[in-house]
C-alpha cells in the first residue's frame, strides 16, 4: 500500500529532508508526463501512485505547478514529474496563468530519464496529431526515450480507429520498426476484449522479444517488452547512434507524429485499466542509481499544497467558465482535533458578489458539495479523518 501524505507540515518537511533509505541495488527512473491540457496526466499519475495527491478536473490547467509523485517498489523508485499541460503564451494569458506554467514542463524534461506523451483519444479534434508544443518538446530533447500513451480508450466506441490514431502519431514507426497490423479475432484468448486491435512491429530476425506493448498479455510486460538498454534511441543503425535529429521549430509546421517512440500503451486512466501494465514496464526501465526520496514519501508537496489543490479542483469542477480562476484560498485553521482528526478551515475569496452567490449555490448546495467531496479526497491522501469547513467572502 502506498504511504499517506503526512498531515503535519514539519513532519513532511522532515521526511523530505531525511536521507533516503537506500537498498543494496537501488534503481531509479524519473518520468516526465507531458501532453495537451486535460489529456489526463494527473489522473494517470494518481493511478500509478495508488493514492490521490494531484488535482484532477475536466477544466484545463488544473495542475498549476510541477509536483512530484514517488512510487517505491522493492529496490526501485519511480519519480513522476506531474507537469502542467503544455500551452502557448497566448492561452496562458487568457487563463491568467503564471509564467512558470510555460517553463515547468520544459524544466521537467531536463530532469527526465523517460517521457510519457499522453494523448486523449476521445477528442476527435486533436487525437490524430501531436500538439505543436508536444512536438517542440520532443524535438528539443531527442535523446530522452519517449513512450506514447493513448488514454481514454474506453470512451472510444470505434476501436478500429486506434490503429489510424497510432499510425498518425508515430508516423507508422515504433522503436525503429514499421508497424504491422493484425486484426485480433474473437477466439484469440490472449487478446483483451476491451482493445480488439493488436498492432505489432515488423520485427527484424535478430530481435528475440516482441517490443510492442499493444494488446500484449500482461505477464509479457513483466518479462521484457521493455527497450533494450544498449539499443540506440529510435532504433537507428550502428553508424548513426546519435538518436533522432534535433528539429528546428520551423521544421515542425507539417509534422503530425513522432517516429521515435519506443513503445505504445493503450489505457483508461480514470478506470485504472491497463495502468498496471504501464507501471510494470516503467519499473523495468529503471536504471541503477541512488534513490532521491525516503520510501515513506509519496509526494514532495506540503500537506497544505495537497489540500489547496484538491479544494481548487472541486471549485474548478462546479463553477462555470472562467469564474474559478479568480478564487483565492486562505487557510484559517489547520489543527488536530481531540480524536486525532484533522480540522481544516479555509476562506475562499472571490472578486464579485455574483461569484459568491455562484460558489455558495442555492441553499448552500454547491459549497457543501465541494467541502464534502474535498474532505473525502483529503481522507484518502492523509489516511485520517478530516473535517473541512469552507467560508466564502468577497475580497
Amino acid at each position: 500500500h502506498p504511504p499517506p501524505v503526512a498531515t503535519d507540515k514539519e513532519e513532511q518537511k522532515r521526511l523530505l529532508e531525511n536521507r533516503p533509505d537506500q537498498p543494496r541495488n537501488a534503481k531509479v527512473l524519473r518520468i516526465a508526463i507531458i501532453g495537451a491540457p486535460n489529456a489526463g496526466k494527473s489522473t494517470l499519475s494518481n493511478q500509478l501512485l495508488g493514492r490521490k495527491v494531484f488535482p484532477v478536473s475536466r477544466k484545463v490547467h488544473t495542475t498549476r505547478c510541477k509536483a512530484r509523485g514517488v512510487i517505491t517498489h522493492e529496490d526501485t523508485q519511480l519519480i513522476i514529474l506531474d507537469t502542467p499541460g503544455l500551452t502557448s503564451p497566448l492561452k496562458a494569458k487568457r487563463h491568467n496563468l503564471d509564467e512558470a506554467m510555460l517553463t515547468d514542463p520544459w524544466d521537467s524534461m531536463k530532469h527526465a530519464d523517460l517521457v510519457l506523451v499522453l494523448v486523449d483519444v476521445s477528442d476527435h479534434w486533436t487525437r490524430n496529431s501531436l500538439s505543436k508544443e508536444v512536438l517542440r518538446c520532443l524535438s528539443q530533447f531527442p535523446h530522452i526515450p519517449s513512450v506514447l500513451v493513448l488514454n481514454k480508450v474506453d470512451i472510444l466506441k470505434k476501436k478500429f480507429l486506434l490503429l489510424e490514431i497510432a499510425t498518425d502519431l508515430t508516423e507508422g514507426i515504433v522503436n525503429g520498426k514499421k508497424l504491422e497490423v493484425k486484426s485480433t479475432l474473437k477466439q484469440d484468448s490472449r487478446s483483451s476484449a476491451k482493445f480488439p486491435l493488436r498492432i505489432t512491429q515488423a520485427s527484424s530476425p535478430e530481435s528475440k522479444v516482441p517490443r510492442s506493448a499493444f494488446g500484449q498479455e500482461k505477464n509479457q510486460a513483466q518479462e521484457g517488452s521493455g527497450l533494450d538498454r544498449s539499443s540506440d534511441i529510435g532504433g537507428v543503425g550502428p553508424g548513426e547512434a546519435q538518436g533522432p535529429e534535433h528539429h528546428g521549430t520551423e521544421d515542425l509546421k507539417d509534422v503530425k507524429g513522432w517516429p521515435h517512440f519506443q513503445e505504445i500503451f493503450m489505457l483508461a486512466a480514470l478506470r485504472g485499466e491497463e495502468v498496471d501494465t504501464l507501471k510494470r514496464y516503467l519499473l523495468m526501465q529503471a536504471k541503477p542509481g541512488p534513490w532521491e526520496f525516503h520510501s515513506d514519501v509519496l509526494t514532495n508537496q506540503s500537506p497544505q499544497e495537497v489540500c489547496d489543490n484538491i479544494i481548487r479542483e472541486k471549485i474548478l469542477e462546479y463553477l462555470p467558465l472562467e469564474v474559478p480562476y479568480g478564487v483565492t484560498q486562505v487557510t484559517e485553521m489547520w489543527e488536530e482535533g481531540e480524536c486525532g482528526e484533522l480540522l481544516i478551515m479555509q476562506s475562499l475569496l472571490v472578486p464579485r458578489e455574483s461569484h459568491k452567490r455562484m460558489l455558495i449555490g442555492r441553499g448552500g448546495k454547491v459549497i457543501s458539495k465541494i467541502a464534502r467531496e474535498a474532505g473525502q479526497d483529503l481522507m484518502n491522501a492523509f489516511l485520517c479523518d478530516v473535517r473541512l469547513k469552507l467560508r466564502v467572502e468577497v475580497k
